[in-house]
């Protein structure tokens, strides 16, 4: 089976007497085009996406296939962040936090209030958060929400 396009989200669907299967996206492939994955329940699913995804990513609830007996829909796994907290007398470091995590070309999500932030997880960009004043960087396993994303990372330009 192959899967071309996102065909909405899981809960605008009908799933009564339907089986709902899951196919494993992690964060970090959810903006590539081409996909071979087994899903949850051991479907073979080929993925191959047209350039929106580029910009939109495939994030939880997609669906992939829809028909009356079967839905795929995309699983986001949680996986490894850093859950990056700014002190309230601190927001002037809110950008210079920003800015460090921007020049690594690494996603940056909003976090749950407006001095959270997430970004995923390696030991040398915990340690460089860890070394800014009024900053707060704690390791976390969560599910990155792409409603959320201010940045998506990546290489844009070269050094």
């Amino acid at each position: 089976m192959v899967c071309e396009k996102v065909l909405g989200k899981l809960s605008t669907f009908n799933v009564n007497g339907k089986t709902v299967d899951y196919v494993d996206i992690d964060w970090d492939d959810a903006f590539k085009k081409i996909h071979r994955k087994i899903t949850a329940q051991g479907r073979d699913i080929g993925i191959r996406m047209d350039d929106s995804v580029l910009t939109h990513g495939l994030t939880e609830g997609d669906v992939l296939y829809a028909d009356d007996q079967l839905i795929i829909a995309v699983h986001t796994p949680p996986c490894e962040m850093i859950r990056l907290t700014i002190a309230p007398d601190h927001r002037n470091q809110i950008a210079k936090a920003c800015y460090e995590i921007g020049n690594r070309h690494a996603p940056l999500f909003a976090g749950e209030n407006d001095l959270t932030f997430l970004t995923p997880y390696n030991e040398p960009m915990l340690h460089m958060l860890s070394h800014i004043h009024g900053v707060s960087p704690q390791k976390a396993v969560l599910t990155p929400d792409f409603e959320k994303r201010i940045s998506s990372g990546g290489h844009g330009h070269h050094h």
